[in-house]
């Protein structure tokens, strides 16, 4: 897929390749956008405070990581294009109630089922997988991904200036979210009669999506593998008890938002969860493995554990980069100066530098996965993308150096060396580490897709989840350690995950096929 094709809309594949990134996007655009109106929010409604704020920003990912496994379920049984349409669709009404809430309690309960759209990322997998061969499915899979992030910085652009120039007025940001809701309801309905989910068979001239018999867990290919698949399930659910005691220590006037009991039916309930999900594993799976497994239904899930391992180091670290970037960025370079004696690194300037790391999403990704597809083994261009995130970070670690305490007692950076050089060249590190990052997240969906076909939607929902399992990890670990560190930490976690690669992770058949 040269760039010439890529714009060739006469190709029905390209056609629906573009009308796809485009729904990704609009999901994106529609889950983050809180964040650029929150200082708007916070001006203009009175009793909201800062601590509501982080409550919500927790909210917004909390749901995402089993919505991505239950929608991949879907996927597989009913095919992605009328589950990326009705995802739209349903988001839309939450994103309404948020935009138009009243009280703290319809904020969080609608922020917190809005956190489900982010579920949309794994429907596109699926969905460009079924129209792209093997050989080129890498370079499809990453630009859909790459440009469909971009929704997430186009809120931050685009909102706070719909609210200013199109409304204003205390209540503009409520009109410019009931703007984004109503661009979720408008696509998610055209998106179904854009799209098909197949390209029509070569001898039947007929559109054949094989469905899944039902939604259901994942079947595999041996007792090994059930275990793993047992084992590789529980950090999902743990990552929820992780969000739950997250919100659990935040206080408002004084008293914690979940009371010690409320956190004790919380984590019984995920406990449940579990247990029932063992069990529907077992009655899916034991019966499956008794009769025996047909050769050419088999796959490894060492390749499924691998992938969930990179993601966890990749799409987690990334998450958690972009929260704490901008502030790194200013606390580390505060006292530099210009040649007049101004201080350079300014609050704006942080956050532009910040973005970087982001906006090198439309590129990196689909190099990514183009890449994957062009070295002619998947799992090398792989671990060549992992060992580059463990280096990135490690370099990122020592763009600072420990310096005083402060007098409340805050460990405090300072640049390793003094001059705007130096500014220089940790943007340079900062935006080669990110290209490895997102490359990386290109490279792993340019594999997904190969495992096995029927369950595509079910494997990339879960490495998808394991992405946001990581930034639940890499969040609360960075809540403990200083900047420093925490790079340190990250750079810790991709070189874990090559290692887990390098043995775990196979080349799958068929990977570089013509069909």
């Amino acid at each position: 897929m040269a760039l010439p094709e890529l714009i060739d809309f006469t190709k029905e594949r390209i056609r629906t390749l573009h009308y796809t990134w485009i729904a990704f996007f609009v999901t994106f655009y529609v889950w983050f956008n809180m964040a650029p109106l929150a200082t708007t929010m916070l001006q203009n409604i009175q009793w909201l405070t800062q601590e509501h704020i982080k409550i919500l920003a927790i909210c917004n990912v909390a749901l995402t990581i089993p919505a991505r496994i239950v929608v991949g379920a879907l996927i597989d049984r009913y095919g992605p294009r009328i589950v990326f349409s009705l995802l739209m669709i349903i988001m839309s009404v939450p994103a309404l109630m948020f935009a138009f809430g009243n009280t703290f309690i319809q904020l969080l309960i609608s922020r917190l089922i809005l956190g489900s759209i982010g579920a949309g990322f794994v429907i596109g997998i699926r969905m460009v997988a079924q129209w792209f061969p093997p050989k080129m499915v890498g370079r499809a899979e990453g630009f859909y991904a790459g440009w469909g992030n971009f929704g997430s910085a186009w809120a931050a652009m685009t909102l706070p200036w719909i609210a200013i120039h199109f409304f204003g007025g205390e209540n503009g940001w409520r009109y410019a979210l009931a703007i984004n809701a109503g661009v979720s309801l408008v696509y998610g309905i055209a998106y179904y009669f854009l799209v098909r989910d197949v390209p029509k068979d070569g001898a039947t001239k007929a559109y054949h999506f094989k469905k899944a018999k039902k939604a259901q867990p994942m079947t595999v290919s041996s007792y090994k593998d059930l275990i793993q698949y047992l084992l590789w399930s529980f950090p999902l659910v743990g990552a929820m008890g992780v969000l739950a005691w997250k919100i659990g220590g935040v206080q408002l006037n004084g008293e914690p938002i979940l009371s010690t009991n409320m956190l004790y039916m919380i984590y019984g309930l995920l406990a449940l969860v579990y247990v029932a999900h063992v069990i529907k594993v077992l009655q899916v799976n034991l019966p499956v493995l008794k009769a025996g497994v047909p050769e050419h239904e088999k796959y490894r899930w060492g390749n499924v554990a691998a992938l969930n391992s990179t993601y966890f180091a990749n799409f987690g670290a990334e998450l958690a980069v972009v929260s704490m970037l901008p502030m790194f960025f200013e606390n580390v370079f505060r006292n530099l100066t210009n040649s007049d004696g101004n201080y350079i690194m300014t609050a704006t300037l942080a956050s532009f530098i910040a973005a970087s790391f982001a906006f090198v999403n439309l590129f990196a990704r689909p190099l990514g996965g183009l890449l994957s597809d062009k070295m002619n083994n998947r799992k090398r261009t792989m671990l060549l993308y992992m060992f580059g995130i463990a280096v990135g970070f490690f370099f990122m670690a020592i763009i600072a150096r420990y310096g005083d305490m402060s007098p409340d007692g805050i460990q405090l950076l300072n640049p390793l060396f003094d001059g705007m050089w130096w500014l220089v060249v940790a943007v340079i590190i900062t935006v080669v580490t990110s290209i490895f990052v997102q490359g990386a997240e290109g490279a792993t969906f340019a594999i997904i897709p190969m495992i096995k076909k029927e369950q595509t939607g079910q494997i990339a929902g879960m490495a998808g989840a394991y992405g946001n399992v990581g930034a639940v990890i890499y969040l609360v670990l960075y809540s403990l350690v200083d900047d420093k560190t925490f790079f340190y930490v990250l750079s810790g976690g991709a070189l874990i995950s090559f290692v887990f690669c390098w043995i775990m992770l196979r080349e799958p058949k068929g990977s570089f096929a013509e069909e």
